[in-house]
Formats: C-alpha cells, sequence, structure tokens
C-alpha cells in the first residue's frame, strides 16, 4: 500500500496584522488578499499531489498560519516545539492533536526553544538554525530525540534573517538552495548548492511537496538560475504573507502519510 502526502495547514486570521516582526517593518497587510493567497497555495500544494489537512482556525493568535514552527515532521517521529516566541507556544497543542493522527509524538522543552522554520532536513541530516528563536538547549535535545532514528543533527549559525529556513531550503536530499550571506557554503560540505541571485536575498525559500517545488513568484532572476540548473518549479504569490515575514515553507508541514 503506498502512502500519499499529507499537507497539514492553518487558516490565516485577522490577527495577523498583529504578528511577530523580527527583521521587517511593519507595514499594513491586505487580510483578504493574504487570504486569498494562503487559499491559492494549498491549492498548488494540492495539485502537486498533497491532501491538504487543516488545523482549526486561531483567530485569536495571529501567527498561527504559519504552522511549520509549531511541529517538525519526520517518517518516524514528530516533534512539537517550544517557539521562540512566547506569544506563539498556543499554537502547539492543536498542531500536535492534528500531526498525533500520523507520527507518535515528542516534545521540545524548557529550556529549549525552538520554531521548525529553524529546522531544514535532507535525507537523514537535520541541520538545526541557531538564531534568535532557536537556542543551543533544542539541537541538544533534537539530537537526543532523533539519534535512534539514524538521523544526524548539526548546528547551523544564521544571521540577517529570521529562520535557518530564509537562508536555506532543501530542493532533494543531496541539492539545497541558499543564500551564502546569511550562512555560510561550508556549513554544507557534502551537498550541491544553489546559490540565489545576490540582487534577491530573500528567494532561498522552497518548499518540497514529493517531486514537485512550490516557490514564490517574487524572485525571477533565481527562478532563472533553478531552471538552468534542470530545477522546475510552480510559482504562487505570497507577497501579503511575506509581509508577515511567512514564505513558502511556513504554512504547512508537508509528510507521508505513513
Amino acid at each position: 500500500m503506498t502512502s500519499c502526502l499529507i499537507a497539514v495547514t492553518r487558516g490565516l486570521s485577522a490577527s495577523i496584522v498583529r504578528c511577530e516582526l523580527t527583521h521587517l517593518a511593519r507595514v499594513p497587510i491586505d487580510v483578504d488578499l493574504a487570504r486569498a493567497q494562503h487559499r491559492a497555495y494549498e491549492d498548488a500544494l494540492a495539485e502537486a499531489g498533497c491532501t491538504v489537512v487543516r488545523v482549526d482556525d486561531a483567530p485569536e493568535l495571529p501567527d498561527a498560519v504559519f504552522i511549520e514552527d509549531a511541529a517538525v515532521v519526520l517518517d518516524e517521529v514528530a516533534v512539537i516545539t517550544r517557539p521562540g516566541a512566547v506569544s506563539r507556544r498556543a499554537e502547539t497543542a492543536a498542531v500536535a492533536g492534528v500531526v498525533g493522527r500520523y507520527r507518535p509524538l515528542q516534545f521540545i522543552s524548557a529550556p529549549a526553544t525552538m520554531d521548525g522554520g529553524d529546522v531544514m532536513v535532507a535525507g537523514r541530516h537535520v541541520f538545526v538554525g541557531v538564531s534568535s528563536r532557536t537556542n543551543e538547549a533544542a539541537v541538544d535535545q533534537m539530537r537526543t530525540i532523533l539519534r535512534p532514528h539514524g538521523y544526524q543533527v548539526d548546528p547551523v549559525v544564521v544571521t540577517g534573517c529570521l529562520h535557518l529556513k530564509s537562508a536555506v531550503t532543501a530542493l532533494s536530499d543531496v541539492r539545497l538552495l541558499l543564500n551564502s550571506q546569511w550562512v555560510a557554503r561550508g556549513q554544507f560540505p557534502s551537498f550541491d548548492l544553489v546559490e540565489v541571485d545576490p540582487l534577491e536575498p530573500e528567494a532561498a525559500n522552497i518548499v518540497r511537496a514529493g517531486a514537485h517545488l512550490v516557490y514564490p513568484d517574487a524572485f525571477p532572476r533565481t527562478r532563472d538560475r533553478l531552471e538552468r540548473s534542470g530545477v522546475r518549479v510552480r510559482t504562487v504569490d505570497v507577497s501579503e504573507i511575506a509581509k508577515a515575514e511567512g514564505a513558502v515553507t511556513c504554512c504547512s508541514l508537508i509528510f507521508p502519510s505513513a
């Protein structure tokens, strides 16, 4: 019996206008347009072969749409995070309730803090960004949780951006897309690396859905680089979501059903 891909998402609340911001200035967000973009993003995941499963909306939680930060889902286990922003810690319970249907759960606990956006999985290699939201204690806890399953867990120093996956994401198990101004190339010695265009520093965030790649339409120069290297992408408009420091990986948790 073959497994299907699950994409867990969460609705975008009108309270997103009060979202946490670290590296961007607050600007007006068109909530209706942001919701339309989010629905189109879910449609793109469905077209890529995912079954979209929605966690109940949380109108009181401004950042809940960025569901990636609440959990890290691997083949053997799901790790429920402890977000670095105190205001976001209430997001995890409902996400755990849904993800727990598909995986046994482990939990990051104090004094560790971890956002899922700081965790990049490429094959059996797990990179954990040490950032303003994720600390060294979280790296240690991830090593302990994942060691029995045969994963290598390595810390990555993140500078200049919110999360590790703002700076580098996986195109495949052996190939990464990165901005080397925010994470050093030398931290990924065994991978083939594709650099973003220097004029598009935020272009390193791409989401894998099986064999498909979903990518923001805001970075045509980097898209050209990807296509010249043989990588085809499906683009989406997430311009309003980006005003809340969101990106395409942020808005889903994608994993095989079994």
